[in-house]
């Protein structure tokens, strides 16, 4: 067991999840204390220590624990001290400050103690996304996100507030109801701004049926102006979730991306992981797309997935390779409490064999011909790894780079989706925090969001 007790301040956080990193398979017990000194206190079973005094300056706190949880292990972590989802805004940042590549780099790694080669990756990133932000109206443009919050099933892995959908079919009409209100209601408050992304998410939005699609759709075009529009992503996800009908639907509308997301593509895992679907019919699925007309597909993998090796890994991208879709994002396994995973207190896989799978796949997207071109990290991931998107030349996803990036308003509708309003200036909010993102959430209870449907509405009303 380890015990931290600190003082409660904006590095609270930071503190635990750096222990966590180092020390992922160990029960790890917080105290947070007003008065505590000094600042930071660490102990483990077997007499290690170390402490943090209030001498020290603040922003030298988590440098500091970083230094001696390094020197206690004999390890670095790939992302040093770093303990945030997006890496890339700190690599952004340095390159709009006016410095090189290199100048980034060498930034990067001395300051927050990040390797060379995640260094590189993360300023490699921020560059393509830079030169792809810049074609997009950051002022007067917004995207429109649509959430979907239902699946076939829940996998293992899962946190998101998603519910199956055999349980909700009686009421999925009611949320459709619900969020087509909504979603008319964004499109009258943004008729002065230009569309530049729309993104269908979830959950699993191919779960609707086709005429449902198709009525959610539909609201969508009469809503908003789709002639500045230069991505529509719907996620098709689940294979058990698809078919030509469905595919059809959306072709009749101007969907430019599709996600088929097998996650693994060994069928032995996808039944440990509570998917209803096999590696045949992800193969069918994608196949069925193309058939269809979709040219821009995404697919989704897991690194880590209980059960599996690195040979596991190199099959699937094997698989994967045969379909040749046009851009892949490669997940290492985060396993948060809220999912049965968490609940079953399943222990993450080791940092080099994560490793392993990661760089396989780095070198099986080279092999497709595709670059790198945005990457985030979650709370608890293996190995202390990150999520990285490929894609070939002209494929990149837009509204992933700007969910990451937060430049640019996102009006967001569905149970449990978060409208982010970016606005001009700062503005001092009523807890006395200055700031220039305001962060708008529905609520996630599905039954909720139907009945309070109108105050969803009304709070984006007050900033739009």
């Amino acid at each position: 067991m380890i015990k931290i007790s600190s003082q409660k301040n904006k590095y609270t956080y930071n503190v635990y999840h750096l222990v966590k990193a180092f020390f992922p398979q160990e029960e790890i017990v917080q105290q947070v204390d007003e008065n505590q000194e000094p600042l930071v206190k660490f102990s483990a079973d077997g007499g290690s220590s170390f402490c943090v005094r209030r001498e020290e300056k603040e922003e030298n706190v988590i440098r500091s624990v970083y230094r001696h949880l390094s020197e206690m292990t004999g390890r670095e972590l790939a992302w040093g001290m770093l303990t945030g989802v997006r890496p890339t805004k700190l690599a952004m940042q340095a390159i709009e400050a006016g410095n090189t590549q290199d100048e980034a780099v060498r930034y990067l790694k001395e300051t927050y103690f990040i390797s060379e080669k995640k260094a590189r990756l993360g300023v490699a990133i921020a560059k393509k996304e830079r030169g792809l932000l810049r074609k997009l109206d950051t002022k007067k443009g917004f995207s429109l996100y649509v959430g979907i919050p239902f699946c076939p099933s829940i996998c293992s892995y899962c946190s998101f507030s998603s519910s199956p959908i055999d349980q909700w079919r009686e009421r999925t009409d009611a949320y459709l109801a619900a969020l087509c209100k909504e979603i008319r209601a964004l499109g009258r408050m943004a008729a002065d701004r230009k569309l530049d992304t729309v993104y269908i998410g979830g959950g699993t939005p191919t779960t609707l049926s086709a005429s449902q699609l198709d009525r959610l759709l539909s609201v969508v075009a009469e809503s908003f102006p789709m002639e500045s529009c230069m991505e529509y992503t719907v996620e098709a996800g689940r294979p058990d979730s698809i078919t030509e009908k469905k595919l059809q639907v959306l072709r009749n509308y101007p969907v430019t991306r599709i996600s088929i997301n097998p996650q693994t593509m060994q069928t032995k895992t996808l039944k440990l992981v509570g998917r209803k679907h096999t590696a045949e019919d992800v193969t069918e699925s994608f196949y069925l797309a193309r058939k269809v007309g979709f040219d821009n597909i995404n697919m989704d993998l897991i690194a880590g997935l209980p059960g599996e090796d690195a040979g596991d890994m190199k099959d699937t991208l094997r698989q994967i390779e045969r379909l040749s879709p046009d851009s892949l994002t490669v997940h290492a396994l985060a396993i948060k409490r809220a999912a049965k995973f968490g609940q079953e207190g399943r222990i993450q896989m080791q940092g080099r064999k994560i490793e392993i799978m990661v760089e396989a796949a780095a070198e099986a997207a080279k092999r497709m011909s595709m670059e790198p071109y945005y990457l985030y990290r979650q709370k608890n991931i293996a190995g202390n790894f990150e999520n990285v998107g490929y894609a070939k030349v002209d494929k990149a996803g837009i509204y992933n780079i700007l969910i990451m990036e937060e430049k640019q308003t996102i009006l967001a509708a569905g149970a449990g989706a978060t409208t982010k309003i970016v606005l001009p200036e700062k503005r001092k909010l009523e807890n006395g925090k200055e700031t220039n993102l305001i962060r708008i959430a529905n609520v996630k209870n599905i039954t909720e969001y139907i009945e309070r449907i109108d105050e969803m509405i009304e709070r984006k009303g007050e900033w739009l």
